[in-house]
């Protein structure tokens, strides 16, 4: 029998599937619903010392329906992180470690370019029981403006300083969020890797403007008749993220094996979950896809993930990490392939037809005298 339990970076997990920070982790109500429905773990919505400086505007989402208006296929936010204050959080962190104590409840913290904010917030939210961290260095909309997000994110030398600051402060395991609006996104994944960083998370939303109405020529979501690129995700970015997961996989299997990856994007069934798990994911993380179904989705994506590994005979979810890496190769590779694999099937060709060609006059046939002539004649060229 299958199952679905998991130990990352010494965290153990019922399921592989995580709470992406963000609204459906935004207070103790919605993190212990998360936990009461079965979720493998939690990670909160992304908080920093000081949060009177985040301001949060209505209306802050689009979508991007289908053709039939019947489903949403891309989400787009401007949404900034938690509002709520600092001193809120650690009490609701250590009263959600309270009731689920067994449950891996991980924060997800974001400060200004300074080691002692840093060191302080995690310093303060170990006191508080979290079991882990996430780095925001990925936001991509609002705090890049003070230097926070995918300002951080998409210079590595910044990454691995900061990571650096956070590791020689933390006791628990850290986790790195990757930002997807870079070239490579395994420059800043092996700067979190040097500086220490037991794992990374990708991807965090895309930089996007997701319409314009053309009614009003005002793009969405227009807040007071204007609007600012915000971060995109929903199923549309599964493919993106799927390539860069494996990208980081790729590097984590040369270059950092042990170190982990928490993969993120479009994620809302099991078989989304074993195809990321498949390119490499240890966990899955999922948050739009809570906005769009409810928190009770985890349940059906863990029959379905448990259906997959047993049609596979996969007993653990080790089994199939990873497995269809080896599956990717270059385009140089693909070419030379094919053609040896034409060249065999053509040699095979000719040495059957060989074998066809009369050697004897015995072996004249009347209803095949015409192809046996033509064998013949091909032979001679």
């Amino acid at each position: 029998m299958p199952t679905l339990a998991t130990t990352v970076d010494g965290l153990k997990l019922p399921n592989p599937f995580v709470i992406g920070s963000g609204p459906p982790g935004t207070n103790l109500n919605v993190i212990t619903r998360a936990f009461r429905e079965g979720w493998g773990a939690v990670i909160a919505k992304t908080i920093s010392l000081d949060s009177s400086k985040v301001v949060n505007v209505t209306p802050r989402y689009a979508k991007l329906m289908t053709n039939a208006g019947d489903e949403v296929v891309g989400w787009e936010n401007i949404e900034l992180i938690s509002d709520r204050p600092f001193k809120i959080w650690l009490d609701e962190f250590k009263k959600c470690k309270d009731q689920f104590p067994d449950g891996v409840l991980i924060a997800s913290i974001m400060e200004e370019y300074n080691k002692d904010a840093w060191s302080e917030i995690v310093e303060k939210c170990e006191a508080a029981g979290v079991d882990a961290f996430e780095l925001n260095f990925s936001c991509p909309h609002g705090l890049p403006e003070r230097k926070m997000g995918a300002a951080m994110g998409e210079n590595p030398e910044i990454v691995e300083e900061v990571s650096g600051w956070v590791m020689k402060a933390a006791k628990k395991p850290v986790w790195a969020k990757m930002t997807p609006n870079v070239t490579r996104i395994t420059d800043p994944s092996r700067a979190a890797f040097r500086a220490g960083c037991q794992g990374v998370s990708a991807i965090n939303t895309i930089r996007s403007v997701t319409a314009v109405n053309l009614e009003t020529l005002r793009p969405e979501p227009t807040v007071e008749g204007f609007t600012t690129p915000g971060g995109y995700s929903c199923k549309a970015v599964r493919p993106i993220a799927l390539r860069m997961v494996m990208e980081i996989a790729t590097m984590i299997r040369r270059e950092f094996p042990g170190r982990t990856l928490s993969a993120i994007g479009g994620i809302e069934t099991g078989n989304d979950a074993a195809q990321f798990i498949l390119l490499g994911g240890d966990t899955t993380q999922v948050c739009t896809g809570v906005m769009k179904f409810g928190y009770d989705m985890v349940k059906k994506m863990c029959d379905e993930l448990l259906a997959f590994m047993e049609k596979h005979k996969f007993e653990t979810l080790d089994d199939f990490k990873g497995k269809s890496l080896d599956y990717f190769t270059t385009h140089a590779e693909l070419v030379r392939m094919q053609r040896e694999r034409k060249e065999k099937q053509k040699a095979a060709a000719d040495e059957a037809a060989a074998k066809k060609m009369v050697k004897a006059d015995s072996e004249w046939s009347g209803d095949d005298f015409v192809k046996q002539s033509e064998a013949l004649a091909r032979g001679t060229k």
